[in-house]
């Protein structure tokens, strides 16, 4: 495909053993744009394809520059090319490690360490990459809303068109949707041993991904640019 419906920046991790474990767990496989079946893990509370089914469509990935539309006289090659020049400007960040975490009401993998240098980064990305983003729909703003947002939230919303981004910024790579505490809990429990050995050590965010949304509405790896600053 060359034509998406959104493009977006993300942290997808290097190919290897947690890469192709997250594909599975998932059930879809951003690079090489594929499902994969799920791998039978005891002691879950639910099917993994029910415990995963909101994630599945982004892959593995930890998001920099949220979704977004291309503006009115963007190309994805301008994009493309623009996010060689950022990434040409950006060194990589180095960090102690991953652990799985429960966020809100999901489990997800967070950054252990100091997380500046990689909010820092994220900054960059978002505000560099800017002029690439056409302005979100009054639908999408007041689903956003509907969420409860902080002021803060709300300012960050109307400036870069996503709630989460700049100081309420928290890197992760999501592993599960919605799920209640005992359910968590459980999932965690069944996750913990298998990823353990998984995890890096340290963790390395040494390149940056363009990931592209198909008409199925699942993302793939279009591009990766490593950070050479």
């Amino acid at each position: 495909m060359t034509n998406f419906a959104r493009y977006a920046i993300y942290y997808a991790p290097p190919p290897g053993g947690l890469t192709d474990f997250a594909a599975l767990w998932l059930g879809w496989d951003p690079a090489g744009g594929r499902t994969c079946p799920h791998p039978a893990l005891p002691g879950l509370p639910r099917p993994v394809a029910e415990l995963t089914e909101s994630p599945r469509k982004y892959g593995f990935h930890g998001t920099l520059k949220p979704p977004f539309r291309l503006a009115p006289r963007q190309s994805r090659a301008a994009l493309e090319a623009a996010l060689a020049a950022l990434s040409a400007t950006l060194a990589p960040v180095t960090l102690p490690g991953l652990r799985l975490a429960r966020l809100g009401g999901f489990l997800a993998l967070v950054v252990e360490g100091d997380t500046a240098p990689l909010a820092a980064l994220a900054a960059e990305v978002v505000a560099r990459l800017d002029p690439f983003r056409a302005p979100p729909s009054e639908a999408e703003l007041a689903r956003r809303r509907a969420a409860g947002l902080t002021p803060a939230q709300q300012e960050n919303l109307a400036r870069w068109g996503y709630p989460y981004v700049m100081e309420e910024f928290r890197f992760h790579l999501t592993l599960t949707g919605a799920l209640t505490q005992a359910e968590a809990e459980a999932t965690r429990a069944a996750l913990s041993p298998v990823l353990a050995p998984l995890l890096p050590r340290p963790f390395i965010l040494g390149d940056l991904g363009l990931f592209g949304e198909d008409d199925r509405g699942r993302f793939h790896l279009l591009h990766r640019v490593p950070l050479s600053g």
